[in-house]
């Protein structure tokens, strides 16, 4: 296998954690005295991290592109509060990711989990699944200056696990992971079952779609599409 290292974002690649997400945004519209919306809206919320998410969530609230800077702040404290209540309590495992993962290291690759959840929601929740054995660096999105889509957080990642980038594959399920991953000059390979806030993934700039994180280790060692 031509990588050293393979680089995959967390939630809507290999968890799907909208449950947990949605019971804290809910929780903060519970406090802002407004009604609760269903899991497919907030889904619509999930990639640039949590600030943006409360940020999106208050806009389609109030319908609204203007925010209230106190009333903001007291979302994401809200938001906080009732996430570290909800994280992983709801959260599952795609299909194929354990099988993916076992692969990939079984192949001798390093793991790295880089997403734009905050680290101190990304350790209790890969914790809570059983995940966390499986990585050598998780990178959230408060671990660098910068998020996804810029590409610092996978050359932070390449960095400290002392892997050049032409070494590295990015596996993610958003155009924050592709034009990361392309700043970063990495692959990609983007699954097709995630959060990809309304963008249709077939038009991004990725090496191949592939059906799960099974498959994408297949991709690696073949570098051939994957069609069963």
């Amino acid at each position: 296998m031509q990588y050293t290292a393979v680089l995959l974002d967390l939630d809507g690649t290999l968890v799907d954690s909208i449950p947990d997400i949605a019971a804290a945004a809910n929780g903060v519209l519970t406090d802002l005295k407004r009604p609760p919306l269903p899991e497919d809206v907030i889904r619509s919320f999930v990639g640039k991290g949590s600030d943006v998410l409360v940020q999106r969530l208050l806009r389609h609230t109030y319908n609204s592109e203007q925010l209230d800077p106190d009333e903001y702040e007291r979302a994401k404290a809200s938001f906080a509060h009732h996430y570290a209540q909800s994280n992983g309590q709801h959260s599952t495992i795609y299909p194929d990711v354990v099988e993916g993962l076992n692969a990939f290291k079984t192949a001798g690759c390093k793991l790295a989990v880089v997403t734009n959840k905050p680290i101190e929601f990304t350790i209790p929740l890969l914790d809570a699944l059983q995940l966390s054995p499986y990585f050598d660096l998780m990178v959230g999105g408060n671990t660098t200056a910068q998020k996804k889509p810029h590409p610092l957080p996978f050359i932070h990642a390449s960095n400290e696990l002392n892997v050049p980038a032409s070494q590295c594959l990015v596996i993610g399920d958003s155009v924050n992971d592709a034009q990361a991953a392309r700043g970063a000059e990495m692959d990609v390979l983007l699954v097709p079952y995630g959060y990809n806030e309304g963008i249709d993934i077939q038009t991004l700039d990725a090496d191949a779609i592939v059906s799960s994180i099974k498959h994408a280790a297949k991709w690696a060692t073949t570098r051939s599409s994957i069609t069963d």
